[in-house]
């Protein structure tokens, strides 16, 4: 099953808006087929593990990290596959919670007297499709928030010196989250004062290139920045208002942007829940959330924050610097935002912590 969780973990980033999978097959304890969900969510895992496998999958036992499908969609119920191959028993470490599948592809196994069992490494296959979990359940997609800044919390020093407080290790990895993210989200302040491309720049990666999701409530990206000038080899969605100007919102599309508009909340801005709403509802599951500040803090108050993951540099800019987050209104310490910390590890001279939030 760790075998098979590896694998699974290889698709984050690609298979959207289908989960991740890992699928291995094990006859007379060797491995005789293995197999990942493939980019754009198909084909499914054990569809590529049986076809490695071959005739070897008769009597097999097949470890899988979600249940297997059972409902006829672009390509046929893997239930229904594994059946045909006659394996002995499957191994699932988590059942789906698709109501399309829901339990459903369990009993499928069972009536073709395929031995079931669940659980293992249950916890751990969670984590790894939580965003595809998240979207099913909450019609959103999870939401990561990284942030790198010095010890002190600021981005930038009182003058707006940003480059590099974190070092290149840091950003290597940074880079790599976006890799692992269907999408990166900036608001439209940090897209113009940084004109980012907010791609995966690490050599042999790519491939990669999640989603670029700026928050705009005018539609006010310039049809000149980088995000807008790459939109057509490489996605670029607007979040903006229902209000927002029409004139600017056709520009942006005839440039190759996708345009979703959403309803604002009280500051006239894309309402948090809504955009992610509206992400979810295009099919992405996992959301990389890179600042600025404002875009942040609005998730962050709205309890869209799943993860947080924080680059600490050794350096103290103090309070004059630039903050990380915008102003949360927290007047007690029994309403601060609360997260539990996960890792902790050195990346040259700085610090990389994961959070997930506080249930």
């Amino acid at each position: 099953m760790q075998g098979a969780l590896s694998l699974a973990r290889r698709g984050l980033g690609r298979v959207w808006p289908n989960p991740a999978v890992g699928c291995v097959i094990v006859k007379d304890g060797a491995v005789v087929g293995r197999g990942s969900t493939q980019p754009g969510g198909r084909p499914h895992a054990e569809t590529e593990a049986l076809k490695r496998a071959g005739a070897k999958a008769r009597g097999a036992t097949v470890y899988a990290t979600l249940e297997p499908c059972s409902h006829h969609g672009q390509t046929p119920p893997c239930a229904d596959a594994l059946a045909a191959a006659k394996v002995a028993r499957v191994v699932a470490a988590i059942e789906d919670p698709d109501p399309r599948v829901k339990g459903n592809g369990f009993a499928a196994l069972k009536r073709a007297g395929i031995a079931v069992e669940t659980g293992l490494c249950a916890e751990e296959a969670r984590a790894v499709n939580q965003g595809f979990f998240t979207r099913i359940l909450h019609k959103r997609p999870m939401a990561t928030l990284k942030l790198a800044t010095s010890l002190d919390g600021r981005i930038a020093t009182r003058l707006g010196e940003s480059k590099w407080i974190t070092s290149e290790q840091a950003r290597a990895r940074a880079h790599l989250l976006r890799a692992t993210h269907d999408a990166v989200m900036i608001g439209i302040g940090t897209a113009l004062k940084d004109d980012p491309e907010l791609t995966c720049r690490l050599p042999g990666m790519e491939a990669f290139k999640p989603v670029r999701v700026v928050s705009d409530s005018d539609a006010k990206l310039p049809l000149a920045s980088k995000l807008v000038r790459s939109a057509r080899a490489h996605p670029v969605w607007i979040i903006a208002r229902q209000g927002a100007d029409d004139a600017r919102v056709a520009a942006l599309k005839a440039a190759g942007v996708d345009v979703l508009r959403v309803l604002a909340g009280p500051d006239n801005r894309p309402d948090p829940a809504e955009a992610l709403q509206a992400l979810g509802a295009e099919g992405l599951t996992r959301v990389l959330v890179e600042g600025g500040g404002r875009l942040a803090a609005s998730l962050l108050k709205a309890g869209l924050i799943d993860r947080l993951v924080w680059f600490r540099a050794p350096i103290v800019l103090g309070g004059d610097g630039v903050p990380a987050l915008e102003g949360l209104d927290v007047s007690k310490l029994a309403d601060a935002f609360g997260f539990t910390r996960r890792s902790a590890s050195a990346l040259g001279p700085d610090l990389m912590e994961s959070y997930v939030r506080a249930r």
